[in-house]
This record gives structure tokens, sequence and C-alpha cells, in this order.
């Protein structure tokens, strides 16, 4: 697959967010994101829906595109753009209910699993921790860059590297291979999301050789 251009991918939380989650979402399409996760694993699948619903109609507006953490059927049912799955959630059933027009992301966070989830089918993976997280601080120590490229070489489908993603890091994140970055925390908590969203969008552009 082609990741959505630019391949910035801001995953939500609204119990970290600074404000309510659909005015956070409007300034980060403003900003130029075109990619959106709904992560919100705590919601019952009824708000879930609602939830996403509002995201992917925003989202179409501005020609950005939604993937939904976890829940497959959520995706299906919403209209969103598709699904990602942690680590362990079988690909091949996430694929049967979303079909095969929409994305099956899978979670990584070593080359056994990235290889794994390729060859299952997967259509891109995140690996993380790549540096230390202020929003995953108990995944294990930080991968490196070394790590991102070993497997960005390692696996035919677009790796985006998740995990202390900041504008001054994510040029050499590109440069060690990564197809996109991925930010949760970060724009969450930001006092002011639009201008880091534009911050990273600046970095990533400007990372060319």
């Amino acid at each position: 697959m082609r990741l959505p251009q630019p391949p910035l991918l801001v995953i939500t939380d609204r119990h970290l967010a600074r404000r309510p989650l659909l005015s956070l979402i409007e300034e980060i399409l403003a900003a130029g994101a075109r990619w959106v996760m709904v992560r919100e694993k705590d919601l019952p699948e009824a708000e879930l829906a609602a939830l996403v619903r509002a995201i992917v109609e925003r989202a179409r507006r501005a020609g950005a595109f939604v993937v939904v953490n976890t829940h497959a059927s959520v995706a299906a049912a919403c209209e969103a753009d598709g699904v990602h799955l942690p680590q362990g959630f079988p690909i091949a059933e996430a694929r049967r209910i979303v079909g095969p027009g929409r994305w099956v992301g899978v979670s990584t966070h070593n080359l056994e699993e990235a290889l794994r989830a390729a060859e299952e089918g997967a259509d891109y993976i995140t690996l993380s921790p790549i540096f230390p997280s202020i929003s995953k601080p108990g995944y294990g120590p930080a991968l490196g860059l070394e790590a991102l490229r070993e497997v960005a070489q390692a696996v035919p489908i677009p790796v985006v590297a998740l995990g202390g993603i900041t504008p001054e890091n994510a040029r050499a994140c590109r440069e060690a291979g990564a197809a996109g970055i991925a930010v949760l925390g970060s724009v969450m908590t930001a006092e002011d999301p639009e201008a880091l969203v534009r911050a990273y969008l600046s970095a990533w552009e400007g990372s060319n050789p």
C-alpha cells in the first residue's frame, strides 16, 4: 500500500488530550494531518462507533484517512479506511471483517513480529518504541534507529516509526527507512497541536536528501 500523504499517523487518546477530542482532530486536520488512528480502547462499542463516525466525517471533508484500533467490525460499519491490530490479533480474521478494500495494520516491536505480520498479509506495520515514549513507557527499552533500519530493509510493506518521535528526530527515522511516523502523546498533550503537527510535517517533508 501507499501510505496517506503526508505519512504522519496521529493516534488518539482522549484521556491525554488537552481539549475535546473532536476539536483537536479538526485542528490537526487544518494543520495538514491526513491520517488518524482512533485508539480509545475503554469506550463501549456503541460510543466508539459514534466517535469514529464523527471523526470519519471530519476526515472526509479534509481528504484524510481513518483507521480504528482493534475493532475491525467498527471500522467496517463506520466506513473507516481500515483497522489497526495489536500483537496477537488474527490478521486473516480482521481482513475477512473489513474486506479487501480496507487496510489492516499491525503493531510490532521487533523483527520477528514484523516479518510475521508481513507474511500474514498486513498492509503496513508500526514499529515501537523507537525512542523513549511518554505515552507508552512500559513497552520496553527503545529499539533505536538501527533496529528501525533493519526492519525497514527486511519487510516488503511500509514501516511506520512509533514511540518518542519528535520533529527533531523525524528526519533520522526517514533516513533509517521509515515510510512514515506515528505520534500519540506529543500531539494529544500539546498546548498548540496545530503548530506541532505543522512542525512534524515540515521536518518530514524537509528530510529528502
